[in-house]
């Protein structure tokens, strides 16, 4: 074994369309903490199908729409914001500071976490938190069921103990019904 940690990374956007002709590109945000992840400056992984790894440092960022404008040293003009389309835009996770609040923490750290039920009983892994447009969800990896979501709201989930590796559910009758 060579010793080497793989970094793991979070999805912070996604470039959508450029916006003009000055090289701008719409971003959906999948963070947080935008002002944080997008400040010039900020260097971001960029991923695309077909195509090796690159990065992309911005250079300016605003806000538009409910998403970001934002302008990357690497894509100049339109050209280069349209060659962009569709690039995930990715955060090592080691770039990242802990949060400052304990009751706080980063969506990464909660993937892979066990899933229980106040009375301890096992009811899955968390596979990943989606960002949908009400709120989060936890996707739970279950096993001999399928996926199950579940509303990452403090009534559902009262607990999430990233130390002791797991989140406790107090879901409301039904919600893990299996069908």
């Amino acid at each position: 074994m060579s010793g080497t940690t793989v970094e793991s990374e979070v999805l912070v956007g996604v470039a959508v369309r450029p916006h003009g002709l000055r090289g701008e590109v719409v971003v959906t945000v999948h963070t947080d903490s935008p002002g944080e992840r997008f400040v010039p400056g900020a260097v971001l992984i960029a991923r695309r199908a077909g195509a090796a790894d690159s990065v992309l440092t911005v250079e300016a960022s605003r806000p538009h729409s409910g998403r970001l404008l934002v302008r990357f040293v690497e894509a100049p003009d339109r050209d280069g914001a349209e060659a962009l389309r569709g690039t995930r835009l990715l955060l090592g996770t080691a770039s990242l500071a802990p949060p400052a609040d304990p009751d706080e923490f980063h969506v990464h750290q909660l993937e892979g976490l066990r899933a229980e039920l106040a009375d301890g009983t096992v009811v899955g892994t968390v596979k990943e938190v989606v960002h949908g447009p009400g709120g989060e969800l936890l996707v739970l990896a279950r096993p001999e069921a399928s996926d199950a979501l579940v509303p990452f709201v403090e009534a559902i989930v009262p607990t999430v103990d990233i130390e002791g590796g797991r989140v406790v559910l107090t879901p409301p009758e039904g919600l893990l019904d299996v069908n």
